[in-house]
């Protein structure tokens, strides 16, 4: 007879998905997390919806186990972007975020109002922006007191790839976006296949892992599937010199069927990563896994 060693080999239970909406309008094209307690977070997402009156931008309170709470928030400043698809806040900045449409504008904003509503401070073009490109992610990082960016056109089935884009960011005295120089790099999914966008959303953990989420999409009704991928290392040296170096062999961390992930966006001081959905006609939804560093 074996004997106990006492230790428990169980794992941690995944968490469940929380839904945030429930129609074709209340999808999580992008989201950062604002503040965490335990396993709560409490996130601001975008939604990629492109008709006047329809919302841009909400908080999203996730707790797991109970109903999500959701506060849409007003738009001013600039006209409503069309297909919103990352969102990201601004490194040493007080309520400051990016947000990137699909076509390669970056939108600069600050919460205001008590939460309430975001003033466009700024719209810039993202650099080097490929004929084809479609984006869907966007993050900064900050080291060294040097910040970057990473962005990613998302490919597209087998034979387009994602193009992986990092350059310095900085905002200057009148809050203009300004980007040094590109450096790029290809990535391919190793899971799903068929319908696959490469790069749904990537992230940058503490230590400078690539986190990169990858989707399945056949239409509006799915079916739908995800995985988030080790995808390699971004370095920023102290010159702020950016680099991005992808695996030749990205690691599937998990896979996620039945869902259209993203959003991806590691919750700081901790090792969550929070997960959103647009699944298109069933709406969004959120949940967390432990991903990062």
């Amino acid at each position: 007879m074996a004997l106990s060693t006492g230790l428990s080999t169980a794992q941690p239970k995944a968490a469940s998905w929380q839904q945030v909406g429930d129609d074709i309008k209340s999808g999580i094209s992008g989201l950062t997390v604002t503040s965490r307690s335990g396993d709560s977070l409490r996130t601001l997402v975008v939604r990629d919806n492109k008709e006047p009156g329809e919302n841009r931008i909400a908080e999203v309170t996730y707790r797991p186990g109970r109903p999500t709470e959701v506060s849409p928030i007003s738009w001013h400043g600039g006209a409503e972007p069309i297909d919103l698809e990352a969102l990201d806040a601004v490194p040493g900045t007080s309520d400051e975020y990016v947000a990137l449409a699909s076509r390669g504008l970056a939108y600069h904003l600050k919460l205001t109002d008590a939460g309430e509503s975001v003033q466009v401070l700024d719209v810039a073009p993202l650099p080097a922006i490929g004929t084809d490109d479609n984006f869907e992610s966007f993050s900064l990082t900050s080291r060294h007191g040097e910040t970057a960016a990473v962005w990613a056109d998302r490919g597209e089935g087998e034979d387009r790839p994602a193009t992986l884009y990092a350059a310095p960011f900085e905002l200057n005295s009148y809050g203009e976006a300004q980007f040094g120089p590109v450096d790029k790099a290809t990535f391919r999914a190793p899971y799903p296949e068929g319908d696959v966008r490469h790069a749904s959303d990537i992230e940058v953990t503490k230590s400078g892992r690539l986190l990169v989420s990858s989707a399945s999409d056949a239409g509006d009704d799915g079916p739908f599937d995800s995985a988030v991928s080790d995808a390699g290392k971004l370095s920023v040296a102290s010159d702020g010199t950016v680099r991005l170096s992808v695996a030749k062999s990205p690691e599937v961390l998990e896979k996620f069927d039945g869902h259209k992930i993203e959003a991806l966006h590691c919750a700081p001081g901790s090792h969550l990563a929070a997960l959103g959905t647009d699944n298109e006609n069933t709406g969004g939804a959120l949940t967390t896994r432990r991903l990062c560093d």
